[in-house]
């Protein structure tokens, strides 16, 4: 089957979640989409490739297999596919980050196609793909437990599905806490570092795999300094870019004064320069 081509069937779609409680997830979807249109996530996320390679291995990609890189960002997860020249699909909400995508694929000569669509109704059939991927990408959508389901769906069975996570304890997750001090999310909204927690994956998806591996792993962030990684992230990094722009003068410098400590706290370089670990957990996921 080409899944570029196939059509949906709406009757197999997972109908077993429903949103959180309380939560307007359709409007905390269009917040979120317009914070990650914001800025140009691409200047963040092309720093982030290897671990879009580190996951491939891990999943144990096998040439020719059918795979879709879910919240593809600027396609780093499906780069990496396509270099070991599986037939690769990138999608994603934002069409800035698929064109991109798609530059870079052009540059390096790789057949991936990247379509518009969300994490949380993904337009293919039912074991469409033999591996999905997603790094730093589906753990962001606000209705976790539909966005779990749509992944599963759509990998056949005996497929994987592989996943790199911030983690709770993570730089990147005290990152999201403190500038959420600044500027709260919607109450009620799962947090996405719980997708970096084993307990939370086997909730999502211990019932439909038949196994979950999970090992922790370290991506350094490395900057010229902790004010260039502080421009960085408040220019191009599209949370903390909206972040920024919600707060008045004197909010904004506490929280680049915050978040100048917590880079501070956690850079391990030794001179003037930024090296930052944050933990992430890598996931493979084999759908029962």
């Amino acid at each position: 089957m080409n899944p570029s081509v196939a059509s949906p069937s709406k009757t197999s779609r997972s109908e077993t979640s429903s949103p959180p409680s309380g939560l307007d997830i359709a409007a905390i979807k269009l917040r979120q989409q317009a914070a990650w249109s914001s800025g140009d996530y691409a200047v963040v996320g092309t720093t982030l490739q290897i671990v879009g390679e580190s996951l491939c291995e891990a999943v144990d990609l096998r040439s020719g297999e059918r795979v879709l890189d879910v919240a593809t960002g600027n396609g780093n997860a499906a780069l990496a596919a396509a270099r070991r020249f599986a037939e690769v699909i990138g999608v994603d909400y934002v069409p800035a980050l698929l064109a991109h995508a798609r530059e870079r694929a052009d540059a390096d000569r790789l057949p991936v196609q990247f379509r518009e669509t969300d994490a949380e109704d993904l337009p293919y059939p039912d074991g469409t793909f033999d591996v999905v991927l997603s790094t730093f990408g589906v753990m962001f959508a606000a209705d976790q437990e539909r966005a779990a389901a749509e992944l599963v769906r759509v990998t056949r069975s005996g497929g994987r599905i592989g996943l790199a996570n911030w983690t709770p304890d993570s730089f990147v997750g005290a990152m999201f806490r403190t500038v959420g001090k600044h500027v709260p999310p919607p109450a009620g909204l799962k947090s996405p570092a719980l997708w970096g927690s084993e307990t939370r994956l086997h909730e999502l998806f211990g019932a439909r795999a038949a196994s979950i591996r999970a090992q922790r792993r370290s991506f350094a962030f490395r900057y010229l300094s902790a004010s260039h990684f502080l421009e960085v992230f408040r220019d191009f990094y599209g949370p903390v870019h909206k972040a920024f722009a919600a707060l008045e003068p004197e909010g904004r410098k506490a929280l680049a004064a915050d978040l100048l400590d917590l880079l501070s706290a956690h850079n391990r370089s030794g001179n003037s320069t930024l090296v930052v670990p944050s933990e992430y957990l890598e996931v493979v996921i084999t759908v029962a």
